[in-house]
């Protein structure tokens, strides 16, 4: 016998279980039909409570037999986070701090994710009592003043020993966090927007990890905050606080300027930066444009510092420099033509830069600057006062990615954004559970690249939420597992193994 979802002409899904007989298939039950997919994953439930009654026990792990007659549909609860992300929480060492809504804040967060309404969906999915809103908030406010810390060292400790027990490099950016507000505050502050939004008020998260992108940790600014200001404030927060031994600093051109290199420098610190080559002394940037780089190919010059500029070339980059100004220029065209532009459109704004007076009335493209600045496609600069080769410090720099791959994870597998919270120590709680949720999700995605194990986290997300599990009537009130398909086993098998 087998459950099958048959289309229905009308738009429908009828849920029924079929027994295969002499080759076809005779309907033993329809449990019903819905067009709306929640009910037709309940309908997908209820015909679960039937099979055992109409097949015997052999849906179910368990030798146990259930009742049916005694199941209701409060008996089914969702299984899989708990068994995959609870196991790996309990690796990390959060069990450690025994707050079971911690828990489940940090679980939820990843199978879960979104408002705090999802939280209590996840809490009746997996059988537990719902929670007020209240005393979710409560709840935060003790994260904040009780518990941050604890989770921030237990956190680092365990990427620690995932990196080897030393944190030889650590690569640092920022990114914006917009809220859903409608007046900032002293905190919550509007600025540039990384993610478009620049009507909303924000804040500013600086996120530190280390190699493959593994949390180390972040600290959270004021959302009209420079950039550039906040490097050394994190690097010399944690590296103080983890007493973390004069690590190589990898950050990218945003965070370049001369008062950070001083710092770094005199805090005897190694680093990568991505260069802003363009902005260089005259006599360098001379010595830049006269390389002739072949594709691929990587050279030094040395700076006015005495810092050491990597120089590489990309036609890959070219074409897609050359690519980008022309379209700009065509917009520019477009605009002049069309007679939208004024002298207040001459500014060194994106592809404006372009752009010159003639006389008094008469606004062109500045072909000069267009020639010059097309002798710069295709190459890329990174200054560091290490001693590391080209390609050591090309590597190096290249996996900055993974910290932009952190923050894609933050902000749409964990939706950390946008965030709804008004007060400041709600607004930490909520990064903290998701940075705690981050590390989770990063030690499920390494196992399964450890196995070999075709299997994306967003797939293997789904799955975990189809894990199921009946509660039965006993004393103890046993939870019998749902007999899992071919890949919900391998992953369970893996994890298991794994710890």
């Amino acid at each position: 016998m087998f459950i099958r979802k048959k289309k229905n002409k009308s738009g429908s899904v009828s849920v029924q279980i079929i027994q295969k007989i002499n080759r076809s298939n005779r309907v033993i039950k329809t449990i019903g039909s819905s067009k709306n997919a929640n009910e037709i994953e309940k309908l997908y439930l209820q015909a679960l409570y039937e099979l055992p009654r109409l097949y015997g026990p052999t849906l179910f792990d368990s030798e146990v037999k259930p009742d049916v007659t005694e199941l209701s549909n409060d008996s089914i609860q969702v299984i899989g986070p708990e068994l995959i992300f609870g196991r790996i929480y309990d690796r990390i060492g959060f069990n450690a701090i025994q707050e079971p809504l911690l828990r489940h804040m940090a679980i939820s967060r990843i199978s879960h994710p979104g408002s705090k309404l999802q939280l209590s969906k996840y809490l009746s999915d997996i059988g537990e009592k719902p929670i007020s809103v209240y005393s979710i908030y409560r709840f935060m406010d003790k994260i904040h003043n009780r518990l941050k810390e604890r989770i921030e060292d237990i956190s680092f400790n365990y990427t620690k020993q995932i990196l080897g027990g030393k944190i030889g490099v650590l690569f640092y950016d920022v990114t914006t966090i917009y809220f859903e507000a409608s007046e900032p505050d002293d905190y919550r502050i509007a600025g540039f927007s990384k993610d478009g939004k620049h009507q909303n008020p924000q804040i500013l998260l600086g996120l530190l990890v280390g190699k493959d992108g593994y949390p180390i940790g972040y600290e959270i600014f004021e959302g009209n905050t420079y950039e550039g200001h906040t490097l050394i404030l994190v690097l010399q927060k944690y590296i103080n606080r983890f007493k973390i031994d004069k690590p190589i600093v990898v950050a990218d051109s945003g965070l370049l300027n001369s008062s950070n290199i001083k710092i770094l420098i005199e805090n005897d610190f190694k680093f990568i930066l991505g260069a802003r080559i363009k902005n260089e002394k005259k006599h360098t940037i001379d010595k830049i444009l006269s390389l002739e780089l072949k594709n691929g190919e990587v050279k030094t010059i040395e700076n006015d510092e005495g810092l050491t500029l990597h120089i590489s070339y990309s036609e890959k980059r070219a074409h897609k420099d050359a690519y980008n100004r022309e379209r700009g220029v065509k917009k520019l065209e477009k605009s002049i033509s069309s007679g939208r532009l004024t002298k207040k459109n001459i500014n060194n704004r994106g592809y404006n830069k372009y752009l010159r007076m003639e006389g008094k009335m008469s606004i062109s493209i500045d072909k000069e600057k267009l020639n010059n600045d097309a002798r710069w496609d295709g190459l890329k600069g990174y200054i560091t006062n290490t001693k590391l080769t080209s390609e050591e410090v090309l590597d190096n720099y290249n996996n900055l990615w993974k910290i932009e791959k952190a923050f894609r994870i933050s902000k749409t597998d964990l939706r950390v954004r946008p965030i709804y919270h008004r007060l400041r120590q709600r607004v930490e709680a909520h990064i903290c559970i998701s940075f705690m949720s981050y590390l989770i999700f990063k030690e499920l995605e390494r196992i399964i690249e450890k196995n070999k194990f075709d299997l994306s986290v967003a797939e293997a997300l789904k799955l975990i939420n189809k894990m199921y599990g009946i509660k039965l009537q006993t004393p103890n009130n046993k939870i019998v597992h749902l007999k899992n398909n071919d890949i919900q086993r391998k992953l369970l098998e893996i994890i298991e193994n794994e710890f």
